[in-house]
């Protein structure tokens, strides 16, 4: 939601880190930090995935069928969530097309209503360059704000309306069908669309389990660290909620041991409940262990049931989201779901019978599988702390084998000698090892994120590790470790009674990494907080960063992102600029570099090795610098850009060093796509028109954590 006033735009966003969100303030016209029409700055939408579901083609023909196909005459049609005002227009352009005579004294009227204000500023210009703007009602607030007889005239007759996540309910979609037949809809009212139907299918995936639970993880680690010991179970798990993943990228990884069942149906065209549940017995289709549940949704956008669209994974094979998703294009906005199991999963037998119960609230839907071993299985034992809920890429990293060993061997050394040590990477990992290595030092845990939770947690495994928690003190952010108050509200000090002998920086940037430049520049404050408390032969940890980039192919990815000119016949090229699209030609500015998870991009291909773009040295003040690199390709292909990402250096002599590459699939990359798609060649003499090689310049300001990355190609001749 936006709100506005005279001068000022109010954005919500997100501390990357903490997770915490607050409201900041953007200036518009006249401080050099906003579009020349009063937009926000680029790079605010630019992130956003607007650029990629205008760019869904099958998306974008099947609500135009279907609104056509509705609107069959002049009447009001109310547009919730208008964004672009695609839909809008579609619906004034079908009324435009009525027989006039049919309904010589009605006048068609389109109502629309987008709560957020830089997507409201936008849309008045794509409807402007439409010729549109002055045939429409554009209410820059939300529906549940609207009042007829104040804002409408009248109830309106058709809804047409996209507000769904990959999900389907978390936009708001249930409260705001509400109101809108409550208070703006007139009785049975037609709808676009017309209904929407939830989908699932138990699945077994090594993949997946490692990702929900880190006991059974731990239990094939030797390092003697034990985040999730026998007997506290539950003290470390995700957040029982469905997770938005790219499945089709798992295909080759998943055992299906179901067929797709359908759970809810909600229909638009009438008022839905806020609550549903349902019992649904599922017969198991192969032997193996239930580790998570895959879900999907399909639209029906006509009354009739014949325009279809579906977020269906690939392997699914019914006659009607099978037809559709031979159609459809990997696309971003739209993602398939994942429901992990608890623990390590449901054994299940061919022919068998498991029990599945669904609910829905307002916002999301939960699953839960009865399991008809649990009354043999042994009770947890209770503790006195903390549960910690952590994200699935935090739970893969804390039982990745490489990782623990990584860490536990680079800090041997140091946590046997140090006497004060700074965790401050949000990592209970660490925290507990440094404890464990040395029953002397003093470690200071810096935990922005999950905060106070973290002192019942660490305080009830400290038998089990083997540590004293009086050794360690908590503290929500840098800044406190200069103060005297801690979370848990006793008056110990956290103050500095002593050179620091080791700092631990923050390095795990897998699940909360929302730009490439942010690394550095959270890096650069941790690391200069301390300089002047550092010991002469201080132990950082990682010592280094190396920044690494590969040219790929990545076809759907950069299709997704390319610009736009006609959408079904109306214009959006006015939207490029401002959504950093690829390939416009309205602007010379370099794209951004947008985090992706590069290994659910659809089809990848690296064309070159790997190549260093330029280092960071942490034991250092971090200065402005400049990396300049040529890259060979070494296959032939299509080039649409180039993925960056951290190799982290554990030790000075290079002998530890941990990488977050396109491989590495428990954090995001930064990918700086071309604004056009490049061919390439490995061969000493192509063929005319492609490129052998590349010179990779990139520039980075400490001041601003920016990273400028250009490039220039160089003929195969």
């Amino acid at each position: 939601m936006s709100t506005e006033s005279a001068q000022r735009i109010f954005q919500l966003k997100v501390d990357p880190l903490t997770g915490n969100s607050e409201w900041v303030v953007i200036e518009e016209e006249g401080d050099g930090k906003a579009d020349g029409d009063g937009l926000p700055p680029k790079d605010l939408l630019s992130s956003t995935s607007y650029l990629d579901m205008l760019n869904d083609s099958w998306r974008n023909r099947a609500f135009r069928e279907a609104i056509e196909k509705t609107v069959k005459k002049p009447c009001h049609v109310l547009d919730i969530g208008a964004g672009t005002g695609l839909l809008s227009m579609m619906a004034a352009r079908a009324m435009d097309s009525c027989d006039a005579q049919q309904n010589a004294d009605s006048r068609g009227i389109v109502s629309a209503c987008e709560s957020y204000l830089p997507m409201v500023k936008l849309m008045r210009k794509v409807l402007r360059i439409n010729g549109r703007e002055t045939k429409f009602q554009l209410f820059p607030r939300r529906s549940d704000e609207l009042k007829v007889g104040v804002d409408l005239a009248t109830r309106a007759d058709i809804l047409v309306s996209e507000i769904l996540d990959s999900e389907l309910l978390g936009e708001g979609l249930i409260p705001s069908l509400q109101h809108a037949h409550d208070m703006l809809l007139v009785k049975n009212p037609l709808t676009v669309p017309y209904r929407a139907i939830t989908y699932c299918q138990l699945v077994e995936s090594e993949f997946l389990l490692k990702q929900h639970d880190l006991h059974n993880s731990e239990s094939k680690v030797s390092d003697r660290v034990h985040l999730v010991p026998s007997g506290l179970e539950t003290v470390v798990h995700v957040k029982p909620q469905q997770y938005a993943m790219h499945c089709d990228a798992l295909s080759n990884e998943i055992k299906l041991l179901s067929e797709p069942f359908k759970v809810f149906s909600f229909d638009f065209w009438r008022r839905p409940e806020s609550r549903g549940e349902t019992e649904l017995k599922i017969i198991a289709i192969n032997d193996g262990t239930v580790h998570a549940i895959v879900s999907w949704w399909v639209l029906q956008l006509d009354y009739e049931g014949s325009i279809f669209y579906s977020t269906a994974p690939q392997w699914i094979k019914s006659p009607i989201v099978s037809s559709i998703s031979q159609k459809q294009s990997w696309c971003d906005h739209w993602k398939q779901c994942v429901w992990f199991a608890t623990g390590q999963g449901i054994s299940v037998a061919r022919d068998e019978q498991v029990l599945l119960r669904a609910v829905h609230d307002e916002m999301s839907i939960s699953y839960r599988l009865t399991d008809k071993n649990l009354l043999s299985k042994p009770k947890y034992h209770n503790f006195c702390g903390s549960q910690l809920l952590l994200s699935p890429e935090r739970i893969a990293v804390y039982g990745d084998t490489n990782w623990r060993l990584s860490f536990s061997t680079a800090l041997q050394n140091a946590g046997k000698t140090c006497s004060l040590c700074i965790v401050a990477d949000d990592s209970i990992f660490m925290t507990i090892l440094i404890a464990q290595l040395s029953t002397t030092s003093h470690i200071i845990s810096i935990f922005p994120g999950i905060r106070e939770k973290v002192l019942g947690y660490e305080s009830s495994l400290a038998c089990c590790n083997e540590y004293h928690v009086m050794n360690f003190v908590v503290v929500q952010g840098c800044s406190r470790v200069f103060g005297d108050s801690r979370v848990d509200g006793t008056s110990t000090s956290c103050s500095l009674w002593c050179y620091l002998d080791c700092l631990i920086l923050n390095c795990n940037y897998g699940p909360s990494f929302l730009n490439l430049r942010l690394v550095f520049c959270l890096c650069r404050k941790e690391r200069t907080m301390f300089d002047s408390v550092l010991s002469q032969d201080v132990s950082i940890v990682p010592c280094r960063g190396i920044l690494r980039a590969c040219a790929m192919s990545l076809p759907d990815l950069w299709r997704s992102r390319c610009s736009l000119e006609m959408i079904e016949g109306l214009d959006h090229s006015v939207v490029n600029a401002t959504l950093g699209a690829c390939a416009d030609t309205t602007t010379s500015e370099e794209g951004h570099c947008l985090p992706y998870w590069v290994w659910q991009c659809g089809e990848i291909q690296e064309l070159s090795d790997p190549f260093i773009v330029m280092e960071f040295d942490f034991t250092r003040h971090i200065s402005p610098c400049h990396g300049k690199s040529k890259v060979k390709f070494t296959k032939r292909g299509t080039c649409h850009g180039f993925v960056l990402w951290i190799d982290w250096v554990l030790r000075e002599d290079n002998s530890i060093v941990l990488s977050t590459g396109p491989r590495y699939r428990f954090c995001k990359q930064g990918v700086k796509l071309l604004d056009k798609p490049v061919e390439v060649d490995s061969r000493r003499s192509g063929d005319y028109g492609t490129w052998r090689s590349a010179i990779i310049d990139a520039f980075f300001d400490p001041s601003n954590g920016e990273v400028v990355v250009r490039h220039l190609f160089e003929s195969a001749a």
